[in-house]
């Protein structure tokens, strides 16, 4: 039970504990023992260790291991793209050891996301993925992996923070990424991190080096979208302009001049021959400010911009130009995965 007393200043009432109502400790944390011990025998089963390269190792090639999620009684399976990488070989073990090979269906080096389908597996453990948006902070959550190699460890936490932004190995941001404490080494990436309900609400991605208990996931939301466009098409479509760019500052003189309030764009640095933007008369040391209506701030608000939505439409791109506003049409298309390239291939 609690009360209320101001304090000396006589500010607003805070609240005191009625020290005749004492709080049982035990009682609290035998809840919490028990939401991590129910999440980890339900979703524990459907925790794969993910094994690349060879199955005779050698010096030169060790290949790989991490985690994954089987997300589909059929064997469906959620995991990193860093962690399959480029291998041609790969396979799956679960709790009971029992190991299966599998192959991919498609990866998204943008999300730092890989689907794979284990070959010949029927009736599989599984587990469902959640709404990411429904996350709060200081929501419990159970992280399930094979950290350094130790198969089926558990971890447990909090969400620490929601709409973080990291970002991949192909340079593109993941947006919408989870922030929690829950202890996470390498070869947890790709396995799940799990809500106290038992659902999946991200993958496990990355650490940052150095830092002490910052760990982050891709956003359920995020994987059930890439996972919906790789079983569609085989990847994830996105639009492409063909260029390099980079965030800039944009000289005060000139945003004047322009009538604009921005103080960065995105510089277009290097433009490819023939490519949409070429085409569009677009010219290196031109500042991206606008696209279809899009404040574009950066190089980030640029790639962001040009999504699914935008492929095969003419826009209208503004930009400056020598300090002055110019409006362009351009006509995205859709970019292939062989055309992953860097933050540039825009």
């Amino acid at each position: 039970m609690l009360d209320f007393t101001s304090d000396s200043a006589g500010n607003a009432p805070l609240p005191r504990a009625d020290e005749s109502a004492p709080v049982n400790d035990q009682a609290l944390l035998d809840a919490y023992s028990n939401a991590v011990i129910g999440v980890t025998e339900r979703v524990g089963p459907a925790v794969v260790r993910v094994e690349t390269g060879p199955k005779v190792k050698t010096v030169r090639d060790r290949g790989g291991l991490g985690s994954g999620i089987v997300i589909s009684p059929d064997g469906l399976v959620l995991t990193n793209s860093h962690v399959v990488g480029s291998s041609k070989e790969i396979r799956l073990r679960d709790t009971e050891g029992f190991v299966t090979d599998a192959h991919v269906l498609g990866t998204d080096p943008d999300t730092d996301l890989a689907l794979l389908r284990a070959d010949g597996a029927r009736d599989l453990p599984y587990a469902s993925l959640g709404n990411s948006k429904t996350l709060r902070r200081g929501q419990l959550v159970v992280a399930i992996g094979n950290p350094l190699g130790f198969e089926s460890t558990v971890t447990a936490g909090v969400v620490s923070a929601l709409g973080r932004s990291i970002r991949s190995v192909s340079g593109r941001t993941i947006e919408d990424v989870i922030q929690t404490d829950a202890a996470l080494n390498p070869g947890n990436s790709g396995g799940p991190l799990v809500s106290s309900n038992s659902e999946v609400i991200g993958i496990n991605t990355a650490i940052i080096n150095g830092a002490q208990g910052i760990c982050f996931a891709v956003a359920s939301n995020t994987a059930q979208f890439v996972l919906s466009e790789i079983i569609r098409h085989g990847y994830v479509r996105r639009a492409y302009i063909g260029v390099a760019g980079q965030t800039a500052p944009i000289p005060r003189r000139h945003a004047v001049v322009a009538g604009i309030d921005h103080t960065m764009g995105a510089l277009l640095a290097q433009i490819e021959p023939d490519g949409p933007a070429a085409r569009a008369g677009l010219l290196p040391g031109d500042v991206v400010i606008r696209l279809d209506g899009v404040e574009i701030n950066g190089v980030d608000d640029l790639i962001r911009a040009l999504d699914r939505d935008r492929i095969d439409r003419t826009l209208e791109m503004e930009v400056l130009r020598l300090g002055r506003l110019r409006a362009i049409d351009i006509h995205p298309i859709e970019r292939k995965p062989a055309a992953r390239q860097a933050v540039a291939a825009s």
